[in-house]
């Protein structure tokens, strides 16, 4: 008995401590990467090709659009993304990137015009975003959660 209660401790011991060293910094070619990651998000909303922004998530990712329910999974992903407004100008600065090991988060702002159906003048918007990277066993990076706000406030 009292072996088998040695090497329960030994084990919670062995678990707790290996969560007590942080994993290393985000390498530049990780940072790269991500950045990347972000251009290609970019370019791919320009040319409004859902299929190309929705290869940017993992397969269980998460999408946190404003004034709506979240998306869960690449299949909601692309379908909130088909039939989008036509983007005629798209900008996303990083404010900043950080992480450790094979997560990472994201967070800038952005800037958007649009052509929107009944209106006369094209949209502008801008607002602020937040995502959390993955790194993928190929060392490529995709979105896991995403999430972003407009910065206007809603009409009265």
């Amino acid at each position: 008995m009292r072996t088998k209660s040695l090497m329960a401790v030994a084990a919670v011991v062995a678990l707790a401590a290996t969560g007590c060293y942080p994993a290393a910094p985000l390498a530049d070619e990780d940072l790269a990467a991500i950045a990347a990651l972000g251009q290609a998000y970019n370019a791919a909303v320009l040319a409004g090709d859902a299929a190309a922004i929705t290869a940017l998530y993992t397969e269980d990712a998460t999408e946190m659009p404003p004034h709506m329910v979240a998306r869960q999974g690449r299949a909601a992903i692309q379908q909130g993304y088909e039939g989008m407004p036509l983007m005629t100008t798209f900008t996303m600065t990083s404010s900043e990137t950080e992480g450790f090991g094979e997560l990472a988060y994201e967070r800038g702002t952005w800037t958007a015009t649009m052509e929107m159906e009944g209106m006369e003048q094209p949209y502008q918007d801008a607002g602020k975003y937040l995502v959390v990277c993955e790194k993928q066993a190929d060392g490529s990076w995709l979105m896991k959660v995403a999430m972003w706000n407009s910065d206007i406030p809603l009409p009265e």
